[in-house]
């Protein structure tokens, strides 16, 4: 994404509520996760999910290492036995997962060399047809390697609590009362996002008041 100064500026005049939270946190600082290429962001996802960051990284480093230059292609998946994916630290669920990923990768089903040409929505449709790869998954995609402008993850606990707290709700919000809410973000709803994680990093009990 290229211009957070006009996306603030946006955000902060639709939103008096999200221009508090934009005060507290401060400068926007996005940093997409360009390194590699499109299938290795999806494999990284699949061995990150329901594990803590230094377990996940630990399998990662080993899964990679099976491939020269630290390369994962999905042809050299497919070819890869089960006992050297389990050797490495991948569940039985995870190795099906990222065999399916290669599959549809290597396929066409799943074109990875053309997302840049696809809109959200489409590509979404593209990407919760691998197993293992939900609508939250595919929306961190579309934020943090592809640079999406305007994704709203209205699945995401953190939006939720950071919706809740900012805007003071009772409970937390639902994901359809998150769309609501994020409505009047648009076409920046990417840089919103940011903002509402980083402000239960602060723990910034003030925000909203």
């Amino acid at each position: 994404m290229a211009n957070y100064r006009a996306a603030v500026r946006h955000l902060k005049k639709v939103d008096p509520v999200l221009a508090r939270v934009i005060e507290s946190v401060g400068p926007c600082r996005i940093e997409l996760r360009t390194a590699g290429s499109h299938f290795q962001a999806l494999t990284r996802s699949i061995v990150y999910q329901q594990l803590s960051g230094k377990a996940a990284g630990t399998i990662l480093s080993r899964f990679n290492a099976l491939y020269p230059g630290g390369e994962p292609t999905p042809e050299a998946v497919l070819e890869t036995t089960d006992e050297a994916l389990r050797a490495v630290g991948l569940s039985r669920q995870k190795i099906g997962y990222m065999r399916d990923l290669a599959l549809k990768v290597s396929t066409g089903l799943l074109p990875l060399d053309q997302v840049e040409h696809m809109d959200d929505d489409d590509l979404i449709v593209h990407l919760v047809q691998v197993k293992g790869i939900g609508r939250w998954t595919a929306q961190m995609f579309l934020m943090f390697r592809l640079g999406r402008p305007n994704v709203l993850p209205e699945l995401d606990l953190g939006i939720q609590n950071a919706i809740k707290r900012a805007y003071r709700m009772r409970k937390r919000p639902t994901p359809k009362q998150v769309t609501r809410v994020g409505s009047k973000w648009a076409p920046h709803s990417t840089v919103a996002c940011w903002y509402l994680w980083r402000s239960l990093d602060n723990g910034d009990g003030q925000i909203g008041a």
